[in-house]
């Protein structure tokens, strides 16, 4: 019985075997190829190549892009307009400036013409004052009282040097101060009408080391700016 029963899971797996179908023999079936190559395929290809190149280049352009500062950014896409005008030919040219170059030489030689007269007196009283002492003219108590003046006197000169120079600095600062008022308020109303982004100024010792001459605008500045002059002199 026990043989039986050891038996009969051989028997049912030979009997539920299942047997596939077999090929009919001769000659083998064509295989289908894996991929056809049509001309939709081939068109295709070449788009999807030319859009990755196109997103390649993209990319591209944008990390090597450079940001530009405000100051040369301009919304309307037009060129930067820069002009200069020559502080040399200011300076020998200009009306004011000539006008205040008088009126503090002026000052400057009245004051030093003072200071000199002052200077020359103190140095002859000076040398009198030595004479007569080398020669015994006057008394002690005499040449003390003289010695001291001549002192006091020479003190006040060197302050009255101070206090002058101090003016003549200040009437150099106020004119200096004046022609910076008064040329960046003719360049701002100048502009209006030309609109230049830049008005530099250009000096041969400065560091503008080479200017072009086209941009030179001094001529032009300079026949506007001493008539405006001129009709607020009358």
């Amino acid at each position: 019985m026990q043989e039986e029963i050891v038996n009969k899971p051989e028997e049912i797996q030979e009997n539920s075997a299942i047997e596939l179908p077999k090929t009919p023999e001769g000659p083998e079936a064509p295989k289908h190829p894996f991929f056809v190559f049509t001309i939709n395929t081939v068109l295709g290809l070449v788009l999807l190549v030319g859009l990755v190149i196109l997103y390649i280049l993209v990319l591209t352009k944008k990390e090597s892009q450079v940001q530009l500062p405000a100051a040369l950014q301009n919304s309307k896409g037009k060129a930067l307009s820069v002009v200069y005008l020559n502080l040399d030919s200011l300076n020998l040219k200009y009306e004011l400036i000539r006008n205040l170059r008088k009126d503090l030489e002026s000052t400057v030689n009245r004051l030093q013409g003072e200071l000199k007269k002052d200077e020359q007196n103190l140095q002859k009283d000076g040398a009198d004052f030595q004479q007569k002492v080398q020669a015994n003219a006057i008394s002690e108590d005499k040449a003390k009282q003289i010695y001291e003046i001549l002192m006091k006197r020479q003190q006040d000169l060197l302050e009255k040097k101070d206090r002058y120079t101090q003016i003549m600095t200040q009437q150099q600062l106020a004119m200096n101060q004046k022609l910076t008022d008064t040329l960046s308020s003719f360049l701002k109303r100048f502009n209006r009408t030309y609109r230049f982004d830049y008005i530099m100024g250009y000096k041969s010792e400065g560091e503008i080391l080479i200017a072009n001459d086209s941009l030179d605008i001094t001529p032009t500045i300079l026949d506007a700016i001493n008539k405006e002059f001129l009709e607020r002199k009358k």
